[in-house]
């Protein structure tokens, strides 16, 4: 589908896990990226894709940390938060309603 990036200004390390995130879009159009940064250490990163339906936890996570793995140790120790969703799943989720409306952090 896309990657949706919630950027309010510039970001390398944003940047690069966008990047590398990119790889992954290529590979599974349906899916939904988002990511943002929610303090100045913490990245949070959103896929909400229907190919998730039927796979385990796991399964999704080596996915998507096929591509993320080839990130800078520094990049990968800012990602904060993970979620791996399918659409459905994403309606329900309570960690997805907190990734939309996020309580602001105090860093």
């Amino acid at each position: 589908m896309a990657i949706k990036p919630r950027v309010k200004r510039a970001d390398p390390v944003l940047d690069a896990i966008l990047t590398a995130l990119g790889e992954y879009d290529k590979a599974h159009p349906r899916a939904e990226i988002e990511a943002y940064r929610q303090n100045s250490v913490s990245v949070r990163i959103r896929i909400k894709n229907p190919e998730f339906q039927g796979k385990s936890r796991a399964q999704r996570e080596e996915e998507v940390w096929a591509v993320l793995n080839k990130l800078p140790e520094e990049a990968i120790a800012e990602i904060s938060l993970l979620l791996l969703l399918t659409p459905q799943e994403a309606k329900n989720s309570f960690a997805s309603f907190e990734f939309d409306d996020p309580i602001p952090s105090k860093l």
